[in-house]
């Protein structure tokens, strides 16, 4: 007896893992993306240096157990995030910025040596290439029978017997047609679900030596008035690479990508003096920008808003049609140990 055919929208975190589960169980998978990369919010960045930079998805700590699970099932090694040194926080522009230091007892977080991209790409070779086709949009999915139809923006028509969106859900409700349509409730609920990072602004600067270390800065920063709201070391695992890398105060997503780097560079000259201006490399990217990823709300929509709602946790279409990605999830719903549980709930229904 064949096992079903199932088609997996999304090949980002979630989408793979669930590709790799189900291919575990036997099951024909083709996974469909829209982007012309693989990774979905997970990307990272080699700047010229050769420092990696993460414009995506980046910690995890060990309250993640189940990407921690997987992250050990496949051998990849991970580091502690630097927070040594003297950690600054600002409360207002036209005041010095308070000095604190993180206790080493804190709850560590943790990044993948060599970059989180190191996860995706495990997963690649471990789906295989050809089981993952890229530029392939999905604009329809239509039930047809015991089956249903899956069509892209080229045309093309895709038949499974099961279909698994891992996209977020309201970018999925915003730009998939269903037919039959899907339960009001289900479209309401949809459309006021936060997408993780949709409106973050990352950024990352890179350097040819960890200044701020040897001036024992830790790199943390923390800032409630300037462009920069948080920021941390970036420096890789072998110390032959160095940034500070974090978030831009989300707002500025009206300004050029000049204007932003041009505040950033004043910003750490003030904090970490003229040092700072003689930078390699800066990288950012706008996730609100990214069509692919980010569809925006037709009202307020709060970080996390509706993740892990119970709407998401059941079949649709007569059992055909499954809700995942990170933003389905029970646990840790938005993060990347989110992606890992909702795979894993997917992939035991099957």
């Amino acid at each position: 007896m064949s096992k079903d055919k199932v088609i997996i929208i999304g090949a980002g975190l979630c989408g793979l893992y669930t590709a790799y589960l189900l291919q575990q169980k036997g099951f024909e998978v083709l996974v469909l993306e829209a982007n012309d990369r693989i990774g979905g919010r997970i990307k990272t960045v080699t700047a010229s240096t050769g420092v990696t930079v993460e414009m995506g998805a980046t910690w995890f700590g060990n309250q993640h157990h189940n990407l921690l699970t997987l992250v050990h099932e496949f051998n990849i090694p991970y580091f502690r995030q630097h927070t040594q040194g003297i950690s600054l926080f600002e409360t207002m522009s036209f005041v010095p910025p308070q000095k604190f230091e993180i206790s080493e007892a804190e709850e560590p977080s943790f990044r993948i040596e060599g970059g989180t991209k190191v996860l995706i790409e495990q997963l690649i070779s471990k789906v295989g290439i050809e089981h993952i086709k890229t530029q392939t949009k999905v604009t329809s999915i239509k039930e047809q029978g015991n089956q249903l139809v899956v069509t892209d923006t080229n045309g093309n028509s895709y038949f499974a017997d099961k279909v698994i969106s891992t996209v977020p859900p309201n970018l999925g409700i915003n730009t998939i047609t269903f037919e039959p349509n899907l339960p009001d409730n289900l479209v309401q609920v949809a459309q006021k679900t936060h997408t993780w990072m949709g409106e973050s602004i990352k950024f990352a600067v890179a350097y040819t030596t960890p200044f701020w270390r040897e001036q024992n800065y830790s790199g943390t920063l923390f800032s409630q008035a300037s462009i920069i709201q948080e920021m941390y070391d970036h420096t890789s695992f072998d110390h032959n690479g160095f940034a500070l890398k974090g978030f831009l105060n989300a707002g500025t997503s009206v300004l050029s990508k000049e204007e932003r780097q041009q505040k950033v560079i004043t910003q750490l000259t003030t904090f970490f003096g003229p040092e700072a201006a003689h930078y390699v490399s800066y990288n950012e990217k706008v996730w609100r920008e990214e069509s692919l990823t980010f569809h925006p709300y037709d009202q307020l929509v709060l970080a996390h808003q509706n993740n892990g709602h119970m709407v998401f946790q059941k079949p649709l279409l007569n059992g055909k049609l499954y809700l995942s990605g990170s933003e389905t999830a029970l646990q840790h719903p938005g993060y990347m140990d989110g992606a890992v549980a909702a795979a894993k709930t997917i992939s035991s229904q099957f």
